[in-house]
């Protein structure tokens, strides 16, 4: 018989934090930190919080875009995915409140599979209806730009 999956789910995810800074997480068996750079005040054991949203949407892509080739019998192969954002600091730094604090980020996909260029836009426009984070950031206000191409 098979396993029947909840389609929504309560999570938690713990912390401890010894400094202003440093944030030790631990999600299911996993372990990781997040902090600020030395020039910001932190010890750089890891990456800042922002940095984090930026990779948890770049982690969120390759999942979700591995899931919708394979539903689509496409071979995307592995990808390699870059992020490049701009940020507006103004709420972080306490000026003054920022509704958008990513205006854009770019990601440039680039897959090493059999794909053609046709079939990595239909991944695209898949990708773009499931990626939850995807989802946060466009909700917010946040433009996202992809940019597919082939190894």
């Amino acid at each position: 018989m098979a396993i029947k999956q909840k389609t929504t789910i309560s999570a938690t995810i713990k912390s401890s934090n010894p400094s202003h800074s440093l944030c030790e997480c631990s999600v299911r068996d996993v372990n990781f930190k997040i902090d600020e750079p030395v020039e910001r005040g932190g010890t750089n054991l890891g990456p800042s919080p922002t940095e984090t949203v930026i990779a948890a949407l770049i982690g969120c892509t390759n999942v979700i875009a591995n899931k919708c080739a394979d539903k689509l019998g496409i071979d995307i192969g592995h990808l390699a995915i870059d992020a490049t954002y701009s940020f507006d600091r103004r709420g972080a730094m306490l000026m003054e409140e920022v509704d958008v604090p990513f205006p854009k980020i770019t990601l440039n996909i680039i897959s090493d599979g059999t794909a053609t260029q046709a079939e990595l836009e239909n991944v695209s426009r898949e990708l773009n209806r499931f990626c939850p984070v995807s989802k946060v950031f466009r909700h917010a206000g946040t433009q996202i730009e992809e940019i597919w191409s082939k190894a």
